[in-house]
């Protein structure tokens, strides 16, 4: 059972379809959302990677960002390191995306400068539709030909670096305006940065971890960003909450 215990106001047991209201992407013309899931003492890993923290109201909450986003954007780092494959939909998720008149699958937009980014990798290879790689003007040429060769479709945004709010515009521009970014650290900080950010989704999950796990944003050259608290859900163990940039 998942309870909205934020604003006190609309404390309130929460069903399926208010799930599906409360993450449903606004209709603008660009919505840029980043998901995380963080242990209580602030570790977003456990042995380099974030599934072991995630939990079961965490796992619906995700699901529920892919489901009702045009594209899933993701640092290349971050779908390496998780064996990342693409997004897809059981026949729940169809269901919900025909519902709110989305395309049968969101492709998925890999952030890389190159060397991140082998022409192998399982979110180009086994994608149900074309991913797009998100480049810079330095990657070489012969790795963006061996991108294409595996089907991926390539988008240069800037030059030394990838600018992202070029290629944010370029995605909006193809129509895909609902994106949801899952990870990793340093996409968030650029993204932060940036000002690319329209809302903060983060699961602390019960579980002190410890260690050297990263944080959710690492890099980046800005001064605190003051949150709006929008929404927290909880089962009684994970916390949900969902944080608007202003």
């Amino acid at each position: 059972m998942i309870r909205q215990i934020w604003p006190p106001e609309r404390t309130r047991e929460i069903g399926p379809d208010d799930l599906e209201t409360l993450y449903r992407f606004p209709d603008v013309a660009k919505w840029l959302v980043v998901n995380f899931v963080s242990s209580t003492d602030g570790a977003i890993t456990v042995g380099g990677r974030s599934r072991p923290l995630s939990t079961d109201p965490d796992r619906v909450v995700f699901k529920l960002g892919s489901d009702l986003a045009d594209v899933v954007l993701l640092g290349a780092g971050t779908a390496v390191i998780e064996e990342f494959d693409g997004v897809h939909p059981d026949a729940a998720t169809a269901e919900r995306r025909r519902r709110n008149n989305l395309e049968p699958v969101p492709p998925i937009a890999v952030v890389t400068t190159g060397r991140s980014l082998p022409p192998d990798a399982p979110v180009i290879t086994r994608a149900a539709v074309p991913t797009i790689v998100v480049t810079c003007e330095r990657a070489p040429a012969d790795l963006r030909d061996a991108w294409t060769a595996s089907g991926a479709e390539v988008l240069v945004a800037g030059e030394d670096a990838v600018a992202l709010d070029v290629a944010v515009a370029a995605l909006a521009e193809r129509g895909l305006r609902r994106v949801d970014c899952e990870g990793g650290p340093k996409l968030f900080a650029s993204l932060a940065e940036a000002g690319l950010v329209d809302e903060f989704r983060l699961t602390v999950a019960p579980y002190l971890v410890a260690g050297t796990a990263g944080r959710a944003a690492v890099g980046g050259v800005f001064g605190p960003i003051t949150l709006d608290l929008a929404t927290v859900l909880t089962d009684g163990a994970s916390l949900l909450t969902r944080y608007l940039v202003p």
